[in-house]
């Protein structure tokens, strides 16, 4: 049988994405068609500022933004705050509680995950 070399570009075309954050892990998770497709690991807020739990969508994307975000800003819909996964200008912070509730990513991994999501993808944080 042929196997085209866009298979799999067009397999991720018709894959259904959205991401799980498991804040007591740490881990941010990937999900393509139900099934755990990649994972992360991350940073999360502090006690004094945790990390919101439920489900948002992903509503702009910023490249670059600076700072501490990173190369990326996925800002999140949650509707008390400014929330949102980016990447860091810390690295040593990933698997921490140190944030203001944000997600932060390793920036390596941040730029792999916007391959796959863009606004309008489903967050889910439990």
């Amino acid at each position: 049988m042929f196997e085209c070399p866009y298979d799999d570009y067009l397999r991720s075309l018709r894959a259904r994405y959205s991401i799980t954050i498991n804040v007591k892990e740490k881990h941010l998770y990937l999900i393509r068609d139900g099934k755990i497709f990649r994972s992360y690991p991350v940073a999360i807020g502090k006690a004094s500022s945790p990390t919101p739990k439920g489900t948002f969508k992903i509503e702009n994307v910023a490249v670059n933004p600076g700072g501490p975000f990173g190369v990326r800003w996925l800002g999140l819909d949650a509707p008390y705050g400014d929330y949102g996964i980016h990447g860091t200008n810390n690295p040593s912070s990933i698997g921490k509680a140190v944030s203001n509730g944000c997600i932060r990513m390793q920036n390596r991994d941040i730029l792999e995950l916007v391959k796959y999501v863009w606004v309008g993808t489903v967050v889910k944080i439990v």
